[in-house]
């Protein structure tokens, strides 16, 4: 093989100019715009410090003013190795986290500041839970529930959730508001959730305590208010701080007024957030150095050392398979090759398929060697007696009566049969059955195979019986189905002996129809069970071709059964006799 077609030299220069390509550029990349990339990030601060500004949102919501932030802004800084300052909107020292006074980082902060901290109007797309009216939901003021008053809704809740718990049969999750107050989560669609609801009164959790009462009157009294200006009709607002049902914007732009003039003296005034680097600079900076250059050129060199190094292991024990896969498919063909699997990639997989594969080989080489010689030993009785009657005719030892006739008659038909079964078999090998199923009655199939093999039954003394349950229906081939009928009864009625009964019974389970052949003969073997199907199989291995049948009968059962997309079994037990249950879909 030529060098250039080798794999192994095909992965290795494949493996080195990706590798040395994503290196080079890995280090170019790292080496020339680490620094820009960085820059770039000037005035985006905001949005890599959200945790930031939402804290100190969170903060300014929860106190009326900025004079114990500073342990706040250390922690946040020390989080994030930045420096954080607050000041007033005239740009007053507020605090500031490190050991910088507030004085001094006040006099040396950038131009622009990293965002407004104002809980009244924080941004919707930084703090979550706001919504377009920019309050913060932590912002509570007036609404904050005393003990007493959370206390007594936590009871309610209890009550409310045994009485749910005996309803869904599970109880309810609790959640809590940052004014205190509690409420139920329930799940479900909302006809449910209001059925369930209205089953275990959850409105009183919707009722405004005193404290919330005395806030709701004061929100209400300045919407009020804000609407008489404007001339437009008073509303009522709830807990859920809708202006009714009116929707209009202007009456909405007057309850967000007026929840802020409430809530402006429960939370700290509004500052401006400063973050910078240690350095003091609006954002951090960062230069590669020409020491730190070499360093990365370093690192690229070791990185291509070891990428070649490593694919010259990888190729290497990927090809030594590979050719041994090769080498045994080349082999005789006589010859059973194994490939040794030593592992559990690819590659591997590949050389388990390979053996399987050598396997199914051997066993399909044996089965058509067994085949042949079966087929030869079964053609070879009826013609030996053909050529013998011939024989004997021909040299004046037997006369050409209608004995004579009737016998050479009966061994052509067996010739026949058995040629017949062979090539239904080689129809069904080559998937070429021709099923034309129509919509029938098993009854009638029943009782017409039954009567064909009357006689037959009668001249070996057995009963021959067909019952049905029920009148179910089956779409099939008729004369297919007759045909694996024929076959199950004929083998059924030989291996019976004088005095015994054979019952073809059928019954509808589920979405499938099935027929049963049962017998009181000899039965079969536990061991021979799951041969029953095969080709010139039998169980008595002393009977004559003659009593025995071709062996191919049952074998053509299972083939059109499952050309009928339905399934074929056996049970039996030995000296009491033998099953075989066909299932076919309706």
């Amino acid at each position: 093989m030529p060098l250039h077609r080798s794999l192994l030299v095909r992965l290795l220069a494949a493996s080195i100019t990706i590798a040395v390509c994503s290196v080079a550029a890995t280090a170019w990349l790292a080496a020339r715009t680490a620094t820009s990339a960085i820059e770039q990030e000037q005035g985006q601060v905001l949005a890599g410090d959200a945790r930031i500004y939402n804290t100190l949102i969170g903060y300014a919501a929860a106190h009326t003013d900025w004079s114990a932030v500073r342990p706040t802004l250390d922690r946040l800084a020390e989080q994030d190795k930045r420096h954080i300052t607050l000041t007033t909107q005239d740009r007053r020292p507020i605090a500031a986290s490190g050991s910088v006074s507030a004085a001094v980082s006040g006099a040396t902060l950038p131009a622009r500041a990293s965002a407004l901290v104002d809980p009244l109007r924080a941004d919707p797309t930084l703090v979550p839970g706001v919504t377009a009216d920019g309050i913060d939901p932590r912002a509570v003021g007036p609404y904050r529930l005393p003990e007493a008053e959370r206390a007594e809704l936590l009871g309610r809740v209890a009550t409310l959730q045994a009485c749910l718990r005996n309803i869904i049969g599970a109880p309810a999750p609790v959640a809590e508001t940052s004014s205190g107050r509690p409420s139920l989560v329930i799940g479900g669609s909302n006809s449910s959730r209001e059925k369930t609801g209205a089953s275990c009164g959850l409105y009183v959790l919707d009722i405004p305590t005193r404290t919330e009462s005395r806030a709701l009157d004061q929100l209400n009294a300045l919407v009020g208010d804000c609407l008489k200006r404007q001339h437009l009709a008073p509303v009522t607002v709830d807990l859920s701080f809708a202006p009714g049902a009116s929707g209009q914007k202007a009456v909405q732009r007057c309850v967000d007024t007026a929840r802020r003039e409430q809530l402006a003296p429960h939370v700290a005034a509004p500052a401006l957030l400063f973050v910078t680097a240690q350095s003091g600079s609006a954002t951090p900076g960062f230069r590669l150095s020409p020491a730190n250059t070499v360093r990365v050129a370093g690192v690229a060199a070791l990185v291509l050392l070891l990428t070649v190094a490593v694919t010259v292991t990888v190729g290497t024990r990927l090809v030594r398979p590979l050719r041994a896969l090769t080498a045994a498919a080349r082999g005789p063909a006589q010859q059973r090759s194994r490939v040794p699997v030593t592992t559990n990639d690819e590659i591997g997989r590949l050389a388990a398929a390979f053996n399987d594969l050598s396997e199914r080989r051997e066993r399909v080489e044996d089965q058509r060697k067994a085949m042949v010689s079966d087929v030869a030993h079964e053609l070879r009785t009826p013609l030996s007696t053909i050529r013998g009657w011939l024989e004997a005719a021909q040299d004046g030892l037997a006369d050409s009566d209608e004995a004579f006739i009737d016998s050479l008659l009966e061994e052509a038909l067996l010739l026949q049969h058995i040629v017949d079964d062979l090539q239904h078999l080689a129809q069904a090998d080559a998937g070429r059955f021709r099923l034309h199923p129509e919509l029938l009655r098993p009854r009638d199939l029943l009782d017409q195979s039954a009567a064909a093999h009357r006689g037959l039954a009668e001249a070996a003394r057995v009963t021959l019986t067909a019952r049905t349950e029920g009148d179910p229906m089956l779409r099939a081939d008729p004369l297919r189905l007759r045909q694996v009928i024929g076959n199950l009864l004929s083998n059924a009625i030989r291996h019976t002996p004088p005095g015994g009964s054979v019952t073809l019974r059928c019954r509808r389970e589920g979405d499938r129809v099935v027929i049963e052949v049962a017998d009181t003969g000899t039965g079969i073997d536990a061991a021979d069970l799951p041969h029953v199907f095969d080709r010139f199989w039998r169980a008595d291995k002393s009977r004559s071709r003659r009593t025995g049948g071709s062996g191919l009968g049952l074998a053509i059962v299972r083939h059109l059964t499952e050309a009928h997309g339905g399934t074929v079994s056996a049970s039996s037990v030995p000296g009491q006799g033998t099953v075989f249950a066909v299932t076919l879909p309706r």
